[in-house]
Protein backbone atom coordinates (compact mmCIF):
# COMPACT_ATOMS: atom_id res chain seq x y z
CA UNK A 1 0.00 0.00 0.00
CA UNK A 2 1.84 3.08 -1.47
CA UNK A 3 1.74 6.30 -0.81
CA UNK A 4 0.82 8.92 1.41
CA UNK A 5 -2.65 10.87 2.77
CA UNK A 6 -4.05 13.82 2.66
CA UNK A 7 -7.50 14.48 3.71
CA UNK A 8 -10.00 17.03 4.38
CA UNK A 9 -13.82 17.02 4.61
CA UNK A 10 -14.06 15.57 1.31
CA UNK A 11 -10.60 14.04 0.09
CA UNK A 12 -8.26 11.00 0.73
CA UNK A 13 -5.17 10.60 -1.57
CA UNK A 14 -3.90 7.47 -1.86
CA UNK A 15 -0.01 7.83 -3.88
CA UNK A 16 -1.89 9.33 -7.27
CA UNK A 17 -5.34 8.82 -6.73
CA UNK A 18 -8.15 10.88 -5.14
CA UNK A 19 -11.16 9.43 -3.43
CA UNK A 20 -13.58 12.08 -3.19
CA UNK A 21 -16.75 11.70 -0.53
CA UNK A 22 -18.76 13.98 0.72
CA UNK A 23 -17.24 13.22 4.28
CA UNK A 24 -14.52 10.65 5.36
CA UNK A 25 -16.66 7.98 6.36
CA UNK A 26 -16.43 6.93 9.71
CA UNK A 27 -15.64 2.64 10.36
CA UNK A 28 -18.17 0.52 9.76
CA UNK A 29 -18.08 -2.18 11.43
CA UNK A 30 -21.11 -4.38 9.60
CA UNK A 31 -18.23 -4.51 6.38
CA UNK A 32 -16.20 -6.84 8.47
CA UNK A 33 -16.54 -10.52 7.10
CA UNK A 34 -13.89 -13.53 6.73
CA UNK A 35 -13.94 -16.51 4.65
CA UNK A 36 -13.29 -20.18 5.79
CA UNK A 37 -10.01 -19.94 4.57
CA UNK A 38 -9.17 -16.36 6.29
CA UNK A 39 -11.02 -17.57 9.49
CA UNK A 40 -8.45 -20.18 9.43
CA UNK A 41 -5.29 -18.49 8.81
CA UNK A 42 -5.84 -15.50 11.11
CA UNK A 43 -7.15 -17.99 13.66
CA UNK A 44 -3.56 -20.18 13.52
CA UNK A 45 -1.40 -17.03 13.27
CA UNK A 46 -2.81 -14.71 16.00
CA UNK A 47 -3.64 -17.31 18.48
CA UNK A 48 -7.24 -16.63 18.90
CA UNK A 49 -10.08 -19.48 18.32
CA UNK A 50 -13.25 -17.73 19.07
CA UNK A 51 -14.75 -15.90 16.20
CA UNK A 52 -15.85 -12.96 18.54
CA UNK A 53 -12.43 -12.46 20.33
CA UNK A 54 -10.48 -12.46 16.98
CA UNK A 55 -13.51 -9.56 15.37
CA UNK A 56 -12.76 -7.80 18.32
CA UNK A 57 -8.98 -7.86 18.12
CA UNK A 58 -9.10 -7.13 13.95
CA UNK A 59 -11.24 -4.15 14.75
CA UNK A 60 -9.29 -2.81 17.37
CA UNK A 61 -6.01 -2.91 15.10
CA UNK A 62 -8.40 -1.32 11.88
CA UNK A 63 -9.44 1.46 13.93
CA UNK A 64 -5.66 2.09 14.72
CA UNK A 65 -4.79 1.80 10.98
CA UNK A 66 -7.56 4.47 10.08
CA UNK A 67 -6.73 6.92 12.45
CA UNK A 68 -3.09 6.49 10.99
CA UNK A 69 -4.41 6.98 6.85
CA UNK A 70 -8.27 6.41 6.43
CA UNK A 71 -7.69 4.26 3.26
CA UNK A 72 -10.93 2.78 1.31
CA UNK A 73 -9.19 -0.51 1.94
CA UNK A 74 -8.67 0.12 5.76
CA UNK A 75 -12.27 1.16 5.89
CA UNK A 76 -13.62 -1.85 3.63
CA UNK A 77 -11.09 -4.71 5.32
CA UNK A 78 -9.87 -5.34 2.27
CA UNK A 79 -6.45 -5.73 3.89
CA UNK A 80 -7.56 -8.93 5.41
CA UNK A 81 -7.78 -10.67 2.06
CA UNK A 82 -6.03 -13.50 1.15
CA UNK A 83 -4.74 -12.38 -2.35
CA UNK A 84 -1.65 -14.41 -3.04
CA UNK A 85 -3.02 -18.16 -2.16
CA UNK A 86 -5.66 -17.51 -4.80
CA UNK A 87 -3.30 -16.54 -7.57
CA UNK A 88 -2.59 -19.12 -10.30
CA UNK A 89 1.05 -19.05 -10.00
CA UNK A 90 1.21 -19.35 -6.33
CA UNK A 91 1.86 -23.09 -5.60
CA UNK A 92 5.07 -22.35 -8.31
CA UNK A 93 6.17 -19.50 -5.83
CA UNK A 94 5.51 -21.64 -2.83
CA UNK A 95 8.29 -24.38 -4.73
CA UNK A 96 10.08 -21.85 -5.42
CA UNK A 97 10.72 -20.76 -1.85
CA UNK A 98 11.13 -24.83 -1.32
CA UNK A 99 13.50 -25.51 -3.82
CA UNK A 100 15.76 -22.65 -5.10
CA UNK A 101 18.65 -22.19 -2.89
CA UNK A 102 18.21 -18.92 -0.63
CA UNK A 103 15.38 -17.71 -2.88
CA UNK A 104 13.46 -14.52 -1.44
CA UNK A 105 9.78 -13.16 -1.70
CA UNK A 106 9.23 -9.73 -2.12
CA UNK A 107 5.62 -8.46 -0.80
CA UNK A 108 5.48 -4.34 -2.14
CA UNK A 109 3.30 -2.08 -1.06
CA UNK A 110 1.72 -4.73 1.75
CA UNK A 111 -0.38 -2.79 4.10
CA UNK A 112 -0.15 -5.09 7.14
CA UNK A 113 1.93 -7.74 5.25
CA UNK A 114 -0.86 -10.55 5.10
CA UNK A 115 0.14 -12.08 1.94
CA UNK A 116 3.83 -12.33 3.06
CA UNK A 117 2.72 -14.27 6.63
CA UNK A 118 0.53 -16.14 4.42
CA UNK A 119 3.07 -17.60 2.03
CA UNK A 120 5.68 -18.20 5.24
CA UNK A 121 2.56 -20.12 7.06
CA UNK A 122 2.63 -22.42 3.47
CA UNK A 123 6.18 -23.01 3.58
CA UNK A 124 7.86 -20.19 1.89
CA UNK A 125 11.12 -19.71 4.28
CA UNK A 126 9.91 -16.98 6.82
CA UNK A 127 13.09 -15.78 6.89
CA UNK A 128 13.49 -14.63 3.17
CA UNK A 129 10.10 -13.18 2.92
CA UNK A 130 10.29 -9.18 2.63
CA UNK A 131 6.65 -7.35 3.49
CA UNK A 132 7.54 -3.62 2.27
CA UNK A 133 5.45 -0.17 2.20
CA UNK A 134 5.73 3.35 2.89
CA UNK A 135 4.15 3.39 6.16
CA UNK A 136 6.30 2.32 8.86
CA UNK A 137 2.86 2.58 11.15
CA UNK A 138 1.50 -0.24 8.95
CA UNK A 139 4.20 -2.35 9.56
CA UNK A 140 4.39 -1.92 13.03
CA UNK A 141 0.38 -2.40 12.79
CA UNK A 142 1.31 -5.90 11.09
CA UNK A 143 3.04 -7.31 14.54
CA UNK A 144 0.00 -6.34 16.33
CA UNK A 145 -2.36 -7.75 14.43
CA UNK A 146 -0.75 -11.37 14.33
CA UNK A 147 1.23 -10.22 17.87
CA UNK A 148 4.36 -10.61 17.06
CA UNK A 149 7.52 -8.85 17.45
CA UNK A 150 10.62 -8.28 15.37
CA UNK A 151 12.18 -11.25 17.71
CA UNK A 152 9.54 -14.13 17.33
CA UNK A 153 9.09 -13.25 13.50
CA UNK A 154 11.86 -13.84 11.35
CA UNK A 155 10.21 -11.83 8.13
CA UNK A 156 11.55 -8.73 7.24
CA UNK A 157 9.18 -5.57 7.82
CA UNK A 158 11.08 -2.49 5.57
CA UNK A 159 9.52 0.49 5.48
CA UNK A 160 10.03 2.53 2.11
CA UNK A 161 9.34 4.51 -0.89
CA UNK A 162 9.38 2.72 -4.11
CA UNK A 163 10.14 5.99 -5.83
CA UNK A 164 12.70 7.34 -3.39
CA UNK A 165 15.94 6.12 -5.33
CA UNK A 166 18.09 5.89 -2.47
CA UNK A 167 15.30 3.10 -1.16
CA UNK A 168 14.68 1.81 -4.80
CA UNK A 169 16.72 2.95 -7.97
CA UNK A 170 16.03 1.73 -11.41
CA UNK A 171 19.23 -0.66 -12.26
CA UNK A 172 20.26 -2.52 -14.87
CA UNK A 173 18.32 -5.73 -15.69
CA UNK A 174 20.40 -8.61 -14.73
CA UNK A 175 21.85 -11.62 -16.54
CA UNK A 176 23.86 -13.53 -14.50
CA UNK A 177 22.12 -16.66 -13.78
CA UNK A 178 24.14 -17.86 -11.38
CA UNK A 179 22.94 -17.99 -7.60
CA UNK A 180 24.13 -14.63 -5.68
CA UNK A 181 25.69 -15.41 -2.26
CA UNK A 182 22.78 -15.14 0.40
CA UNK A 183 21.99 -11.47 2.04
CA UNK A 184 21.01 -11.53 5.91
CA UNK A 185 17.63 -9.54 5.30
CA UNK A 186 17.30 -8.21 8.63
CA UNK A 187 20.12 -5.47 7.92
CA UNK A 188 18.14 -4.36 5.26
CA UNK A 189 17.59 -0.35 5.32
CA UNK A 190 16.45 -0.35 1.32
CA UNK A 191 15.59 -2.63 -1.65
CA UNK A 192 18.80 -1.66 -3.43
CA UNK A 193 21.01 -4.42 -1.88
CA UNK A 194 18.82 -6.78 -3.86
CA UNK A 195 18.72 -6.07 -7.41
CA UNK A 196 18.53 -8.94 -9.41
CA UNK A 197 18.41 -11.19 -6.27
CA UNK A 198 14.88 -11.56 -5.85
CA UNK A 199 12.71 -14.76 -7.15
CA UNK A 200 9.43 -13.86 -6.45
CA UNK A 201 7.80 -10.25 -6.22
CA UNK A 202 3.98 -9.45 -5.32
CA UNK A 203 2.57 -6.39 -6.42
CA UNK A 204 -0.94 -6.88 -5.31
CA UNK A 205 -3.81 -3.48 -6.15
CA UNK A 206 -0.66 -1.53 -6.16
CA UNK A 207 0.01 -0.10 -9.85
CA UNK A 208 -3.19 0.99 -10.63
CA UNK A 209 -2.19 3.67 -7.59
CA UNK A 210 -0.08 5.73 -9.95
CA UNK A 211 -0.20 7.70 -13.00
CA UNK A 212 0.97 5.99 -16.32
CA UNK A 213 4.53 6.92 -16.47
CA UNK A 214 5.12 5.95 -12.59
CA UNK A 215 3.55 2.37 -13.61
CA UNK A 216 6.53 2.42 -16.27
CA UNK A 217 8.61 3.61 -13.64
CA UNK A 218 8.25 1.16 -11.25
CA UNK A 219 8.03 -1.80 -13.55
CA UNK A 220 11.46 -0.94 -14.73
CA UNK A 221 12.24 -0.93 -10.79
CA UNK A 222 11.03 -4.15 -9.70
CA UNK A 223 12.77 -5.72 -13.19
CA UNK A 224 15.86 -4.63 -12.04
CA UNK A 225 15.43 -6.22 -9.01
CA UNK A 226 14.26 -9.90 -9.99
CA UNK A 227 16.43 -12.71 -10.24
CA UNK A 228 17.96 -13.50 -13.86
CA UNK A 229 17.59 -17.37 -13.22
CA UNK A 230 14.61 -17.92 -15.12
CA UNK A 231 11.68 -18.99 -13.87
CA UNK A 232 11.98 -15.81 -11.40
CA UNK A 233 8.44 -14.11 -11.40
CA UNK A 234 6.32 -11.16 -10.64
CA UNK A 235 2.84 -11.49 -10.03
CA UNK A 236 0.11 -8.57 -9.00
CA UNK A 237 -3.27 -7.89 -9.07
CA UNK A 238 -5.47 -4.55 -10.24
CA UNK A 239 -8.13 -2.71 -11.48
CA UNK A 240 -7.66 -3.31 -15.45
CA UNK A 241 -9.72 -2.49 -18.39
CA UNK A 242 -10.76 -3.41 -21.98
CA UNK A 243 -8.95 -0.80 -23.64
CA UNK A 244 -5.85 1.55 -21.78
CA UNK A 245 -6.89 4.58 -20.19
CA UNK A 246 -8.42 6.71 -17.42
CA UNK A 247 -11.04 4.44 -15.26
CA UNK A 248 -13.97 5.83 -12.47
CA UNK A 249 -15.42 3.76 -10.09
CA UNK A 250 -17.76 5.05 -7.55
CA UNK A 251 -18.03 2.76 -4.39
CA UNK A 252 -19.92 3.07 -1.30
CA UNK A 253 -19.91 6.76 -2.02
CA UNK A 254 -16.51 6.87 -2.58
CA UNK A 255 -15.72 8.07 -5.99
CA UNK A 256 -11.84 7.87 -7.60
CA UNK A 257 -10.52 8.07 -10.95
CA UNK A 258 -7.62 6.14 -11.92
CA UNK A 259 -5.31 4.20 -15.02
CA UNK A 260 -5.59 1.31 -15.84
CA UNK A 261 -3.93 -1.12 -18.58
CA UNK A 262 -6.27 -3.36 -20.63
CA UNK A 263 -4.15 -6.73 -20.98
CA UNK A 264 -2.51 -6.52 -24.32
CA UNK A 265 -1.04 -3.10 -23.33
CA UNK A 266 0.58 -4.46 -20.07
CA UNK A 267 1.49 -7.52 -21.60
CA UNK A 268 3.19 -5.01 -24.18
CA UNK A 269 4.58 -3.25 -21.35
CA UNK A 270 6.50 -5.91 -19.71
CA UNK A 271 7.80 -7.94 -23.38
CA UNK A 272 9.12 -5.25 -25.46
CA UNK A 273 9.74 -1.99 -23.16
CA UNK A 274 10.64 -3.53 -19.55
CA UNK A 275 12.35 -6.49 -20.84
CA UNK A 276 13.74 -7.48 -23.96
CA UNK A 277 10.79 -8.66 -25.55
CA UNK A 278 10.62 -13.01 -25.91
CA UNK A 279 12.81 -12.77 -22.95
CA UNK A 280 9.35 -13.16 -20.41
CA UNK A 281 6.42 -15.02 -20.63
CA UNK A 282 3.36 -12.64 -19.62
CA UNK A 283 -0.55 -13.78 -18.84
CA UNK A 284 -3.03 -11.68 -17.91
CA UNK A 285 -6.64 -12.60 -17.31
CA UNK A 286 -9.72 -9.99 -16.76
CA UNK A 287 -12.29 -11.02 -14.79
CA UNK A 288 -15.27 -8.99 -14.01
CA UNK A 289 -15.84 -9.03 -9.73
CA UNK A 290 -18.55 -7.03 -7.71
CA UNK A 291 -17.59 -5.18 -4.54
CA UNK A 292 -20.04 -3.82 -2.29
CA UNK A 293 -22.57 -3.98 -5.50
CA UNK A 294 -20.13 -1.93 -8.29
CA UNK A 295 -18.96 -3.77 -10.94
CA UNK A 296 -15.04 -3.40 -11.79
CA UNK A 297 -13.03 -5.79 -14.14
CA UNK A 298 -9.75 -6.87 -12.01
CA UNK A 299 -6.78 -8.09 -13.86
CA UNK A 300 -4.41 -10.75 -12.11
CA UNK A 301 -1.10 -11.07 -14.12
CA UNK A 302 2.19 -12.72 -14.01
CA UNK A 303 5.79 -12.03 -15.90
CA UNK A 304 8.28 -15.07 -15.90
CA UNK A 305 11.71 -15.33 -16.83
CA UNK A 306 12.37 -17.37 -19.68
Amino acid sequence: MEGTVIHDNSTTLLADVAFQTASIPTIDTSLYSLSSEESTFFKAQIGIDNDEDLKGHILDVQAKAYKIAPYPCIHGFVFLRLNISSYSVYEYILKLGRERPDAVLLDLGCCFGVDARKAAADGFPAKNVIASDISNEFLELSHELFRTTPTSYPGCLLPGDVFDPEFLSIAARPNDVSSAPAIDLSSLKSLNPLHGRISAINATRLFHLFTEDKQVHLAKALAGLLSAQPGSIICGYQIGTLEKGMVTANISGSEHRLFAHSPKTWSSLWDGEVFEKGSVKVETELVEVAIREVQLLMMEWSVVRL
